[in-house]
């Protein structure tokens, strides 16, 4: 089950994904259930991360973003060139997401 954000709670995630680096890298071979696994992990550690993919083909990127968020009940945050955003609150909730617009006005201010 997938995990729906509004647009400024996406828009929130975004900017805290500016600095980060790919944490797992999708090769030629596909999403294998080792590398989901792998994905899980990371989701479980650091709640937002950013997946490399590799290969040229736009469509099947976006079906591995769609399979991921799906089977592992992340957020889609942002999908740009060959790399996925995802989010996924964990037992620790290191990231609190606003609960509206005033909110993330107030955030972004401090």
């Amino acid at each position: 089950m997938k995990i729906e954000l509004q647009p400024f709670q996406r828009q929130h995630l975004k900017g805290l994904a500016q600095t980060l680096n790919p944490v797992v890298m999708i090769g030629n071979n596909g999403l294998s259930d080792s590398v989901l696994r792998e994905i899980a992990i990371s989701l479980d550690a650091h709640e937002l991360i950013k997946i490399r993919v590799q290969g040229d083909d736009r469509a099947a990127r976006i079906a591995l973003y769609e399979q991921i968020c799906d089977e592992l009940g992340a957020a889609p945050v942002q999908h740009i060139g060959k790399l996925l955003v995802l989010w996924r609150p964990s037992d620790k909730q290191r990231i609190v997401l606003p609960k509206n617009k005033k909110a993330l006005k107030l955030a972004s201010q401090s």
